[in-house]
């Protein structure tokens, strides 16, 4: 068994809750998403190991979470709150109004891009996001130095009374490091709030003052020396040639130069605080080179601070301004500017094997229910597991976490309008998604008046994400019990007065509820129906040893029409080209029996 100090092979996630448990953080706030799902799931173990007293949250969504932070910052207390870079759109308006009335307390927001993206909707840049909030972000280039700022954010935090944000990237926050782990003291800081109604409230006639005192703060920032960004000098050489590197771009340059060999000695600068970026570095770096290249994902946050025309990056077109910079894309930026010789860079191939719900999900019976019954339907869904129900023609569209109640009352709205008959509008919405931003649309929908279907997928977890609890568990994020929150309760108390529940599982009874619920939104008193289909995921061990298990067979019955397989898309049902029929693989079936409602001649046998 490991020490709890010393050295350890920790994930930039981990690396970054050792950080927040180490430097005397007592509340961490946040909402699961990838890459920063782990985060928190971090600081609960090293807070169990160390003994330090923390308060921890999955919260509903990430504003709530950034504002449940920074009233703990508020009382003095060190708070951080993480979650994903679209998550940040969540917590934009607390954050942005945060930077103008300071904090108290040290408060880091983390916020995890995307660059590619590999499971996001964008791949918005967040230090381009601090920029446009007038907040520092720091933006480290591996996990060791993820959670090395997690001190200097703080302590930048406190020394001015702003918030600060961390901004790992996927590359950062899924890769294993060595890292230092040393102890964490379990006392807590004393809670004080100190009443200041021209600060804390600020009304529009404080806040042109607020504005100026936050614009003097970065000024400061600006000139702090401990922020100018490291030189990795070259031979001399090649003296007015630079490269200006910050975030994994920079580990993968420098590892780049050195393999060029003398061609590649030439100064190399890692930018660590990406804005505000220092001042008298901006001025040496116009005034000695002139060759500069600046590699940064995902946007010119770095190069635009510049305003130089010399620049080369992004918006000289050196730097791809998409996707993610990959150390083959790298070398061959590097090759382009130093004019050596360039290999070209092999496109990813899109051939493979398009990603579909799991054997067994309940998802796939409900999608498959709704297409069924309403083949002409219109679909709108949201950001999940389920999104995969695209691949069966149940989804038309997926916006952002929410949207979908909202688009759904549009769509009826804009079909109502024409005064004819409008398409039946099925909406899906998984349960943790339902929580985060969907009640909020679904008011809104019964209110205006909306007619729409909406299908609540209750799998009775957060799966995307690591399977963390919802509210409806009943489960805190350290394990302890809280209340629960049923969503029938909500959606009754939203104003809905057609609710019905039903074993996902149960085709059947799902397309009877479906048109029971269509017949509704049709009646003279209609208006919003919910249905709710229900069962466990099935990535839970728990979940799977509750269910009855089938053995599944396929009969010389099969007509080869390959429903089962196009329709029903389960990965466990194949194709066996010599006996011209379906087929089931036993390691991949989990004996759920639910195909055997698809086959259109029974040739599917469960026992």
């Amino acid at each position: 068994m490991m020490e709890k100090s010393g050295q350890r092979i920790l994930m930039g996630n981990e690396a970054i809750g050792r950080g927040l448990v180490e430097q005397h953080c007592t509340l961490v706030a946040a909402y699961p998403g990838t890459p920063s799902s782990e985060i928190l799931a971090s600081v609960i173990s090293f807070a169990g190991e160390t003994g330090a007293t923390i308060h921890t949250e999955w919260s509903v969504n990430e504003k709530v979470a950034c504002e449940t932070a920074l009233a703990n910052s508020m009382a003095g207390r060190r708070s951080a709150v993480a979650m994903k870079q679209v998550g940040l759109n969540v917590a934009a308006d607390p954050f942005t109004r945060a930077t103008y009335l300071g904090v108290t307390g040290g408060f880091i927001l983390i916020a995890a891009d995307d660059p590619g993206p590999h499971s996001s909707q964008t791949e918005q840049d967040s230090r381009l996001f601090a920029h446009f909030a007038k907040a520092p972000v720091f933006d480290p280039s591996s996990p060791r130095e993820s959670k090395e700022m997690v001190a200097e954010a703080f302590a930048l935090s406190e020394k001015y009374e702003i918030p600060v944000i961390l901004r790992p990237t996927t590359r950062i926050c899924h890769a294993r490091q060595n890292v230092f782990c040393g102890p964490s003291d379990p006392t807590g800081q004393k809670a004080t709030f100190k009443k200041d109604p021209s600060r804390w409230v600020a009304t529009p006639q404080f806040l042109t003052g607020l504005h100026r005192l936050l614009n003097e703060k970065l000024d400061r920032i600006s000139e702090e020396s401990i922020f100018y960004p490291t030189l990795y000098a070259g031979d001399g050489s090649r003296p007015r040639v630079c490269v200006i590197a910050s975030g994994v771009v920079f580990a993968h340059a420098r590892e780049l130069l050195a393999g060029l060999g003398p061609s590649g000695k030439i100064d190399l600068y890692q930018v660590r605080l990406a804005y505000p970026l220092h001042r008298p570095f901006i001025a040496k770096i116009k005034e000695e080179y002139e060759e500069i290249l600046v590699l940064e994902e995902t946007d010119s946050v770095v190069e635009m601070q510049f305003a130089d025309a010399r620049i080369r990056g992004r918006n000289s077109g050196d730097v791809p301004r998409q996707g993610e910079l990959t150390p083959d894309i790298v070398e061959e930026i590097l090759r382009k500017f130093l004019d050596l010789p360039t290999n070209p860079v092999d496109q990813p191939s899109k051939r493979g094997v398009r990603p579909s719900l799991c054997a067994g999900c309940g998802h796939r019976a409900a999608f498959y229910a709704i297409r069924e019954t309403f083949p002409d339907g219109i679909f709108p869904s949201d950001i999940g597991c389920y999104t995969l129900g695209m691949n069966f023609g149940a989804v038309d569209t997926c916006h952002c976490m929410g949207a979908c109640i909202s688009q759904g009352a549009g769509f009826y709205h804009a079909y109502a309008a024409t005064g004819e008959k409008f398409p039946t509008i099925v909406v899906t919405i998984g349960d943790s998604t339902f929580f985060h931003s969907g009640i909020p649309g679904l008011i809104n929908a019964v209110f205006q008046g909306a007619r729409f279907i909406l299908v609540i997928l209750d799998n009775g977890t957060t799966a995307m994400t690591g399977h963390q609890p919802t509210p409806q568990h009943g489960i805190l994020a350290d394990g302890k019990s809280g209340k629960k929150i049923f969503i029938p309760d909500i959606v009754r108390a939203a104003g809905v007065s057609f609710l019905r529940e039903t074993e996902a599982y149960d085709i059947a009874n799902v397309a009877t509820m479906l048109r029971e619920a269509d017949a509704f939104i049709r009646s003279p008193e209609g208006g919003i129906a919910v249905v709710i289909a229900r069962h466990p995921c099935i990535v839970d061990r728990g979940a799977r040893a509750a269910q009855t298990v089938y053995r599944m067979r396929i009969t010389e019955e099969c007509i080869a029409c390959r429903a089962c397989i196009e329709e029903f898309e389960c990965p466990a049902i194949g194709f066996d080209e010599d006996q011209n029929r379906a087929r089931i693989d036993p390691n991949r079936c989990i004996g759920c029996g639910v195909c055997r409602n698809v086959c259109p001649v029974e040739a599917i046998i469960a026992e």
